[in-house]
Parts: C-alpha cells; sequence; structure tokens
C-alpha cells in the first residue's frame, strides 16, 4: 500500500523516540499475539486474516483497562516501504469508528515512532474526554512499545 489515510476527523497524534531500527518496531508492532504479553490493556490479540504475503490483515483485540472492556476486530494495510501502518475498524462493541496509524521515520539507529488515532464510542463522549481518553491511550502504548522494543 503507498497511499495514505484520509484526513482523520478530531485525532489525536503523539511521537516517541526509540532506540532501534524501523524493522525491528514494525517487527513488534506486527507480532500480534505477544500484545498481551507487552500492552497492558491487551488481553488477547488474534489474527483473524492474513495477506498472500503473510502480514496481518485483520485482528480480533479484546482489550481491559480499568472500568473499560471492549473486543474488536480491526482492518491492516502495510506500507511497501515498511515504514507506516493503517488500521481500521470492522466491527466493535464499544466502539463505532477507530482509525490509526503508526509511521517510522529512521534516524540512524535510532527511529521517531508517530502514532496518530481516532476513536469513535458508540456511547457519545464528549470531545475533550475522548481527545484526553486518545492521549492516554496513545502515550501508554508508545511507552510500552519503545518498552518492548529497546528490551530486545
Amino acid at each position: 500500500m503507498t497511499g495514505s489515510l484520509p484526513t482523520m476527523a478530531d485525532e489525536s497524534t503523539q511521537s516517541i523516540v526509540v532506540d532501534a531500527p524501523a524493522e525491528r518496531i514494525m517487527a513488534v508492532i506486527a507480532d500480534f499475539p505477544a500484545y498481551p504479553e507487552w500492552a497492558t490493556a491487551f488481553k488477547q490479540a488474534e489474527v483473524v486474516s492474513r495477506a498472500a504475503d503473510g502480514k496481518a490483515e485483520q485482528v480480533a483485540f479484546t482489550i481491559e483497562s480499568g472500568p473499560f472492556k471492549d473486543s474488536y476486530t480491526l482492518a491492516y494495510q502495510w506500507a511497501d516501504d515498511g515504514l507506516t501502518v493503517d488500521w481500521s475498524l470492522v466491527k466493535g462493541t464499544m466502539q463505532r469508528s477507530q482509525n490509526g496509524r503508526y509511521a517510522l521515520a529512521p534516524d540512524g539507529a535510532r527511529t521517531t515512532v508517530t502514532y496518530t488515532l481516532s476513536v469513535q464510542l458508540a456511547v457519545p463522549m464528549i470531545g475533550l474526554f475522548r481527545r484526553k481518553a486518545e492521549k492516554m491511550i496513545m502515550d501508554t502504548a508508545l511507552k510500552e512499545l519503545k518498552r518492548r522494543v529497546e528490551k530486545g
């Protein structure tokens, strides 16, 4: 895939620098069954379908974070250059939509990982609270990803 997602309404974006090459970071991102080992909110992640190249096309997740519990399926689109992955909600219990992206920008032995996320819940939520929740989710996800990748 070489295109890009349409601009996400009310999206949140956050970045972190990881002391690792982009290939290693993308390998951790793509290893969905291992998410419960390092991403605290994820209780289960199962690849539902794969493309001809073996990359996940659809993944079913079960998450639990405090009082928030959800089961949902995301569809993934992997960039040909190995530096970007986009996803969108296929079906969910608590979410009406979810669009996201990891974009990796290599810089020598380090890589800047930018996470963009837009979530609409089935239950209405004030925009300020939704953006705050997105930022918390992204902050946690990026820190946990960095820790997992740098740990080796």
